[in-house]
């Protein structure tokens, strides 16, 4: 809206007698139920109107569109959709009407090429703005179980008039005509900011009801056959005024981020006004297309135009006359010529992003080698367009010419964590960053957001035990560096290291493995390759220099198979007088508990390892235990039991070798707690995280260590140091975004997640839900913790395993019903972040088990139940995808 030009120009009357009302109460517990995945069409051009404060013009800009579009000389008749979400100030001002009056009065002046059905509609308003527009509430019909104390009342619509056309015909349907549809959503009295207004009102409708609002009107846009379609959406106030709840609007409608029409200010402070808005829009990912305003003589358009160095066009606007009686239709016609010019643009944009969109999943397949695909295996049509990314969802390409929200159900492995909120601070904070700091090398330096990071690390992650911080890019480095440190402080404590020869390479040295699990995986690199046990991974084809150095232990395993959470006890710890009945729990809790520590299975465990350790291996050496602790990710989301390597953690440590625990997936709050070294009720003596550090937003990892082993490489001379590291280390942007995503994670008041006397997680998944599909006959077993929730297709032969495709069908099922996954061959996982609301979590249960349910139908087989003692029948072996 533009009071300060629409209060001089708009005749003041009450609205035409409304169909209906009906009061509404707006819940967020209702909006909560009828959420479902967004749906933008694409099949016609649609924009937001922005502006850089009140009083610059929008509703005039969105007038001077619909008379360029509707009365332009193109052959065949057209469709103009102009919604205004939301109005303050009704009915004294209504933007909608505005519109629809000045169309109608232009008619008169220049008719159209085709005749226009126009309508103006106000379909929600509270009750003091209803009773303005002289409507008896005591007319009004409450909905079914409503509450008519307080609320927004449905109004329905309000006028149609036919303006004339220079081809009118007699009106007999048959007719070619033009339309135009003008809409305000919900409608408050008071001309003040829309979130007092709907406080002072009793009239407070939340986000998600807004967003599917206009959501259906972009969908009443829609329209079969010849003709051009456009659609324009006003925001209120400017780039940042709140909306009804108190959002900000550039937030408010970030989910459909549609192309941006900025109406910049012509007047003195309008040059930092409209940039302020251009960047507050830009940080947000909209794409801005043009910038209009109106011409105060004071020449804006000059540095607008150097600043923008012709990325977005500015176009200026003649003067709007000051008199309140002039009708402002000369001046529309004046401006003709600018308003085509900028209809053009919107739709030349609108063609360009269109057919970027089609073009990319070619140029894809053309140009990509993606990781961990087969590219034989992947068609054009296989190729997901994903436009952006809002909190937890992509914003997909359907070739239907439409973008479909969809939820990140692999967290784009395994990395992400924020909601809407956070990711607009991460990317605040890290332009500010890269404005402050660009990038400056790390050794012998100090700044602010290197040392925030790390005493954050040793305060949270590390309390209790670490004491330096190793800044690396990615986890599979900080599992490098972590092995190096552990081998020069084992070797320096058996007293292995060549103190007298330091940087000497001719003498032989003695050989050091590492003990690890079967089924691990610790990264790509060739190191990092080396401390997993042969796999897919490894074989010749992939590594042919892969030795696997290493002695790798069998684990058993924890699952949830039939309500019912079972221990699987590999063959080589399996003893027959261990009893069966202990190899159930009654909760996933009791596996968690030290109280397990003087049980029968401890001291089973505890022999096996002494048993593998004490082992001849000649001049070969363990100098360090790397686990993931509690969940195996790659290797197929399996869950160990913690007891086992609580047990393996203090035997290595009682004999001096150096624990890493590979955190770089379980860290960060991903298994419930903001390290999984709680779960264990251990700690290591290094450990790496990477992944939801910088909440999954940039790379960056670290080693943290203790203090023995940071010791362990000092001395007189530099080689003697630790020479690993990379031209990025401790890069500002990723230490301050891993500064934000650690103290918003973990602040109870950000996320509502955390439970502050416990530092946990609520639970995220629901019970009954996650008990129900582990009774399913098409599942294998389940895992839940945390965020996350994983399940094994039953399968047998090549359905199972690294290679299995069998899991596609379901796949496509779950993307189709807006749940985006990559599965692990046979095995399905859902991941959410963080700050999840339970409530969405249980929604991708629902689609889960609704989908899991149609493929067992068409792809199932008899059940059986193959599950006692023996592990599930199939175990993929570190695997990250496998379609």
């Amino acid at each position: 809206m533009s009071p300060a030009h629409l209060s001089r120009h708009r005749h003041r009357h009450q609205l035409p007698l409304l169909l209906f009302l009906r009061h509404h109460r707006t819940s967020s517990s209702a909006a909560a139920s009828a959420v479902s995945p967004l749906r933008v069409p694409l099949s016609h051009p649609a924009f937001l109107i922005w502006s850089s404060n009140t009083s610059v013009g929008k509703t005039l800009v969105a007038t001077g569109l619909a008379f360029a579009s509707l009365f332009s000389p193109a052959p065949a008749p057209s469709r103009f959709h102009y919604l205004k979400p939301v109005q303050t100030g009704f009915p004294s001002d209504s933007d909608s009407l505005f519109l629809f009056d000045k169309l109608a009065s232009l008619s008169l002046l220049r008719k159209p090429r085709f005749p226009v059905l126009a309508s103006h509609r106000v379909l929600r308003a509270s009750a003091p703005a209803a009773s303005a527009a002289a409507l008896s509430l005591s007319e009004a019909r409450p909905r079914d179980g409503g509450d008519s104390d307080f609320g927004m009342v449905d109004l329905g619509v309000c006028e149609e008039r036919r303006l004339e056309g220079e081809r009118s015909g007699n009106g007999d349907g048959d007719e070619a005509v033009s339309e135009l549809v003008s809409e305000t959503v919900f409608a408050w009295k008071e001309a003040v900011s829309p979130h007092l207004a709907a406080e002072r009102e009793g009239g407070v409708v939340e986000d998600s009801v807004v967003v599917e609002m206009v959501e259906k009107g972009l969908r009443v846009g829609r329209r079969d056959g010849e003709g051009e379609v456009f659609c324009v959406i006003e925001t209120s106030g400017g780039v940042a005024s709140p909306g009804p709840s108190g959002t900000l609007q550039c937030d408010l409608y970030r989910p459909f981020r549609l192309p941006a029409v900025l109406v910049g200010d012509g007047r003195l402070g309008g040059i930092s006004a409209t940039i302020s808005a251009y960047e507050s829009l830009r940080i947000r990912g909209y794409d801005v297309v043009a910038v209009v305003f109106e011409d105060h003589g004071l020449l804006n358009e000059e540095p607008l135009m150097a600043y923008f160095r012709n990325r977005v066009p500015v176009l200026v606007l003649p003067h709007v006359p000051e008199d309140p009686s002039n009708d402002l239709m000369e001046w529309f016609i004046d401006s003709r010529g600018i308003f085509d010019v900028l209809k053009n643009i919107m739709k030349s944009s609108y063609l360009e992003r269109m057919q970027t969109l089609l073009d990319m999943p070619k140029k894809a397949r053309d140009i990509f080698w993606w990781p961990f695909t087969q590219h034989t295996l992947v068609s054009e049509d296989g190729v997901t367009v994903i436009d952006s990314r809002h909190g937890e969802n992509f914003t997909v390409f359907k070739d239907d010419k439409s973008l479909n929200q969809m939820f990140d159900a692999c967290a784009s492995w395994w990395t992400q964590g924020p909601n809407a909120s956070l990711q607009t601070e991460l990317a605040r904070d890290m332009g500010y960053a890269a404005a402050r700091f660009g990038h400056v090398m790390f050794p012998e330096n100090v700044y602010e957001p290197a040392l925030e990071c790390a005493e954050l690390l040793l305060g949270g992650v590390g309390e209790g035990w670490a004491s330096r911080v190793y800044f690396s890019d990615n986890g599979s480095t900080a599992i490098e560096i972590a092995l190096k440190m552990a081998f020069r402080v084992f070797s320096a404590d058996i007293g292995i290291l060549p103190e007298n020869s330091i940087g000497d390479t001719s003498e032989k040295q003695p050989e050091l493995l590492v003990l690890a699990l079967k089924g691990s995986y610790h990264g790509d690199t060739l190191g990092a390759m080396e401390a997993q046990s042969p796999s897919a991974y490894t074989s010749f084809i992939q590594q042919p220099w892969y030795t696997g150095r290493g002695l790798f232990l069998d684990p058993p395993t924890v699952f949830l198979h039939r309500s019912v959470w079972k221990l699987s006890l590999p063959a080589m710890i399996h003893n027959k007088s261990f009893e069966f009945d202990k190899m159930t729990f009654s909760s996933r809790d009791e596996i968690f508990c030290k109280s397990r520590d003087e049980s029968d299975l401890s001291g089973i465990y505890s022999l096996y390892i002494s048993q593998h350790l004490s082992g001849s291996r000649g001049s070969k050496y363990i100098g360090a235990l790397i686990i993931e602790p509690v969940i195996q990710g790659s290797g197929g989301m399996l869950m160990v039991d913690p007891l086992f390597q609580r047990v393996l953690v203090n035997e290595c440590q009682r004999q001096k070798i150096p624990v890493i625990f590979d955190e770089v997936f379980t860290g960060f709050w991903r298994l419930g707690t903001e390290s999984a070294a709680e779960l264990l009720g251990c700690v290591p003596d290094i450990a790496c995280f990477a992944k939801l550090m910088t909440g999954g937003m940039i790379p960056l990892a670290v080693t943290l260590a203790t203090n023995a082993v940071f010791t362990a490489f000092l001395g007189e001379s530099k080689l003697k140091a630790l020479l690993h590291g990379h031209s990025y280390s401790a890069h500002a942007v990723g230490c301050t975004a891993a500064t934000k995503s650690i103290k918003w994670f973990k602040d109870p008041q950000m996320n509502h997640n955390i439970i502050p006397q416990g530092k946990v997680l609520r639970e995220l998944w629901d019970f009954e839900l996650v008990t129900q599909i582990s009774s399913h006959p098409a599942v294998q077993r389940v895992i839940s913790l945390g965020t996350l929730f994983a399940l094994e297709l039953r399968a047998e032969g090549s359905n199972a395993g690294y290679a299995s495709l069998y899991s596609r069908a379901l796949l496509q099922m779950l993307r189709e019903d807006g749940v985006y996954l990559r599965p692990l061959g046979n095995v399905i996982y859902l991941m959410c972040g963080p700050c999840t609301p339970p409530e969405t979590c249980s929604q991708l249960l629902v689609k889960l088990q609704r989908n899991l349910e149609a493929f067992h139908r068409a792809h199932g087989k008899p059940e059986t139940d193959a599950v006692t003692n023996a592990k599930p029948s199939s175990r993929p072996t570190h695997i990250r995808s496998s379609v």
